[in-house]
């Protein structure tokens, strides 16, 4: 896993990706990262899931 911080239209994000030449790479902003945050619980029952 490879993260980085960029910046986008003049906003900071953070990148992840598998490695470094993933091609698709996740990226979100502050905004999405809080409600990523406040959601976790859900989020990792949802990856769990079968």
């Amino acid at each position: 896993m490879t993260i980085e911080f960029k910046e986008f239209k003049g906003n900071k994000i953070i990148v992840l990706k598998r490695d470094d030449n993933d091609q698709y790479p996740f990226s979100f902003g502050k905004a999405k990262a809080k409600l990523i945050i406040e959601n976790y619980e859900e989020i990792k029952k949802f990856a769990e899931e079968e």
